[in-house]
């Protein structure tokens, strides 16, 4: 769009949403439960890689976007109207990494939006969501509580090993082994404690690995307009053999989350990893024919990126199969 055109446009769309907040009555105070429930999976859709499941913005694009995106939990509704959202939502911010969604979002659904981030986290009756549920592919996450209190921080990474439990010693070598590579923060220094601001931040990234979406009377009310959504599609070639259709499955579950279904990298969470995540559909990549060059990255991980050593969550059995999957899905060039 011209910068001539953008004036009469940013005007026309002004006047529609107050039309559109009047019309409908809304008020800081007064919350249709439909429309929340509606601006809940618009939210839950297009917002929360940037504003988080809890709205207050602690996610990976935060540390990447200059400004961060706004924390809602730290507004009233009186410093941050509806109406306002409802013009951010469709005119976006210019200066800052929020663009408008008018092509994505009629006005009702920002309006229902905007409903549910006042209500959601401004409220008393303030919604505490979670990033590891089951609609983002964390089945059972409490599996891995033994590392919780390593990225909580009440367990400092310094404190010697021959101090910790078997207990702890296990969520430690867990928390390094794989969950550091989204939960990161500052090293701690010698001694440090939650309370001195050096402990573990948390840091973990914000998107919807399984696309969570709203569907009624089987029709989906949000269009999958993410420029992420094609690489979360996993290829489906003919021919895999047995090992490789097993490590199709734990692909899936371990490594598509950083590399994509589609094994580009080019999803949201490679998008902002750096360095990039592998691209193992690159024809330059020549480590895609080497067996045991693979099985190494993956066993020990790579220095300096936030590849992790999978070692202490694989099999040898399963890293087997995930090699095979890479090599028969992705080596053909």
């Amino acid at each position: 769009m011209s910068t001539s055109n953008r004036g009469p446009r940013r005007r026309l769309v002004a006047a529609a949403l107050t039309l559109c907040v009047l019309a409908t009555g809304t008020s800081a105070e007064t919350f249709a439960a439909d429309s929340i429930a509606s601006g809940e999976a618009v939210y839950r859709y297009y917002c929360y890689q940037c504003h988080g499941y809890a709205g207050d913005a602690r996610t990976l694009a935060s540390n990447n976007l200059s400004p961060p995106p706004r924390d809602f939990t730290s507004m009233t509704p009186k410093q941050l109207p509806v109406e306002s959202i409802v013009r951010t939502v469709l005119m976006g911010r210019e200066g800052t990494g929020m663009v408008s969604f008018a092509t994505v979002l009629d006005q009702q659904q920002a309006l229902d939006v905007a409903r549910y981030v006042q209500h959601a986290f401004m409220s008393a009756a303030r919604v505490q969501d979670k990033y590891h549920s089951d609609e983002n592919g964390w089945t059972d996450h409490e599996r891995y509580a033994a590392a919780f209190p390593f990225i909580e921080g009440t367990i400092g990474i310094d404190i010697p090993w021959e101090s910790l439990t078997t207990e702890q010693q296990r969520g430690r070598r867990l928390y390094e082994l794989a969950c550091v590579s989204c939960h990161d923060s500052p090293i701690s220094r010698p001694g440090s404690r939650p309370d001195d601001g050096a402990g573990l931040g948390l840091r973990a990234v914000s998107y919807p690995r399984r696309h969570f979406s709203h569907r009624e009377n089987n029709a989906d009310l949000i269009s999958g307009a993410s420029p992420y959504a094609a690489h979360d599609i996993a290829p489906n070639p003919a021919g895999l053999s047995e090992l490789a259709l097993a490590g199709r499955a734990l692909y899936e579950e371990n490594c598509a989350f950083c590399h994509a279904s589609d094994g580009t990298a080019q999803n949201w969470i490679g998008s902002f990893l750096e360095p990039r995540p592998r691209d193992f559909t690159d024809a330059g990549f020549r480590l895609i024919h080497d067996t045991k060059a693979l099985e190494q990255r993956i066993l020990v991980g790579i220095p300096g990126t936030s590849m992790p050593a999978w070692r202490g969550v694989l099999s040898a059995t399963d890293i087997d199969a995930i090699v095979a999957y890479l090599q028969e899905a992705f080596g053909e060039r």
